[in-house]
């Protein structure tokens, strides 16, 4: 997929379709004597045509609105979008029109889309992130996932996007192309693992790609096999993938951007890459949404190729403890004790509380790094969608700054994150009577008795848990995400690293 940026009104370039964006300034009338939109004129030969087919749309700018047109010339499709007052647009809003336009109905085949907005920007918004907001939304809302289709599959045309905006300085509108091309080629990763198939998609398949990632950007890589897991006593690990005949793999991926820094973060991610329940098996209905289980190590893994990709200067290790989990003859139990590799035992009351118990041993582990502070993504609790739906994330954590700059990115990214809280009193919850920690708390609270459950394995250092289970999988459409794996999570955290790095 080509993508780029020209210094040019987009009278002057050609492509298959266009989306135009508009305030309701844009679309004004032209004068008191004449109705017509004030743009209209910009079409030149097609002014008189356009003029006639807007007369009954009442297109105004208004947020939300859109009339498609077919003008003679450079674009065979317009599509126009509206903004709403231009003192009120935000780059979300930017972000919703482009994939508004990408959306509406096109003209046959199409391979190309042009994108502007008249201004050409507005005051509070950057010149770099008018661009990159425009191509961010319009490039998330075309992907599709239809590897598996074999009958009635639309082949894939359109390849090339083009941002024009006249006034714009062209080194400031390529990179901001540039480094949008590159989040979103993450999330479409990111995507991709979450939507495959269990059968495709297993810990020794997520390993590969992690190797794959190392490969092409000269990342270190380690990847346990299940000896080596054994070797290091990853007990929590093991115990929840002994149901499975397919090995666990645990998976480090280290991108190393500012190299004269000694200080690093740690992303930790659950990838669970199916999760019947174990032998606390979950009902037969939507079961197979929980290969999307893994969400948090597919985030994690396409944030750390995107971080190298734009080579944001901080040094990240992505930490990925992968296994199924699935009931059968050597499965794990209700009421078994695990030994986790930080030596903490825990009473297993639930096999469907699983993905703590794998981050368990993978929180213990970032340790090895002295991070300035572990943040992990996690499909953890139904008790988080319960409470937060799938518009934000849930937030725990002990890192107080580091809460306050992923709230600062999620408002900007508009994957917003939601402070939940951990007081001591829900601890009293996972306390077992035989071992150090039990891994559900009841009914009540269920997921803030989850985050501090994780929080018991993260010894002094700041730490932050995202609770990924409502915004990771989705159970309809979204303005740019589709039904299915959001992939979020790799937007948020490449903002975060980009702040505390500038």
């Amino acid at each position: 997929m080509k993508v780029e940026f020209v210094e040019k009104n987009f009278t002057e370039v050609k492509s298959d379709v266009l989306i135009l964006a508009l305030t309701t300034e844009d679309a004004e009338p032209a004068s008191k004597k004449d109705p017509t939109p004030k743009f209209v004129s910009l079409f030149r030969d097609s002014a008189g045509e356009l003029k006639r087919a807007l007369s009954g749309s009442n297109f105004t700018g208004d947020k939300g609105q859109q009339v498609t047109l077919y003008p003679e010339g450079r674009h065979r499709v317009a599509h126009l979008i509206g903004l709403g007052q231009r003192s009120q647009v935000t780059v979300e809003k930017l972000r919703r029109a482009a994939a508004a336009g990408i959306k509406a109905p096109r003209a046959g085949n199409v391979s190309s889309v042009l994108l502007s907005v008249l201004g050409p920007t507005v005051e509070q918004i950057s010149d770099y992130d008018t661009v990159h907001s425009i191509l961010e939304g319009a490039i998330l809302a075309a992907y599709k996932f239809d590897k598996y289709l074999t009958q009635n599959r639309k082949k894939a045309s359109l390849s090339k996007f083009t941002v024009a905006l006249k006034g714009v300085k062209g080194d400031i509108g390529r990179k901001a192309a540039r480094d949008a091309a590159s989040v979103c080629e993450s999330v479409y990763l990111t995507r991709d693992l979450c939507n495959a198939p269990a059968n495709d998609m297993y810990p020794e398949v997520l390993a590969g790609i992690a190797l794959k990632i190392a490969k092409k950007y000269r990342l270190h890589a380690r990847i346990f096999d299940e000896r080596e897991i054994r070797r290091l006593k990853m007990g929590g690990l093991l115990a929840v993938n002994s149901g499975s005949k397919r090995p666990p793999r645990f998976i480090t991926l280290e991108y190393r951007g500012k190299p004269t820094s000694k200080d690093w973060y740690a992303i930790v991610g659950k990838g669970i890459t199916f999760d019947s329940g174990g032998i606390s098996l979950k009902p037969a209905a939507n079961m197979g949404e929980m290969k999307m289980d893994m969400s948090g190590a597919a985030a994690v893994l396409g944030t750390i190729q995107n971080l190298a990709s734009l080579k944001i200067p901080v040094n990240v290790v992505g930490i990925a403890p992968s296994a199924e989990n699935l009931p059968g003859g050597s499965a794990y139990k209700p009421g078994d004790v695990l030994t986790t590799m930080s030596g903490i035992t825990i009473e297993v009351d639930n096999t469907d509380a699983e993905g703590r118990i794998i981050l368990s041993d993978a929180l213990h582990y970032a340790q090895r790094y002295r991070p300035k502070a572990i943040i992990d993504l996690a499909t953890l609790t139904g008790a988080c969608v319960v409470a937060l739906g799938q518009h934000a994330t849930g937030m725990f954590g002990t890192g107080e700054d580091v809460m306050a700059q992923l709230k600062e990115a999620g408002e900007k990214t508009f994957e917003r994150v939601w402070q939940m809280p951990i007081y001591e009193e829900y601890e009293k919850q996972i306390k077992s009577d035989i071992a150090d920690v039990k891994n559900v708390g009841g009914r009540w609270a269920g997921a803030i008795t989850a985050a501090l459950f994780l929080k018991r394995f993260v010894g002094d250092y700041p730490w932050v848990h995202l609770d990924i289970a409502g915004t990771a999988m989705l159970e309809e459409e979204t303005d740019y995400a589709p039904k299915g794996g959001s992939g979020v999570g790799v937007r948020l955290l490449t903002q975060f690293f980009k702040q505390i790095s500038s």
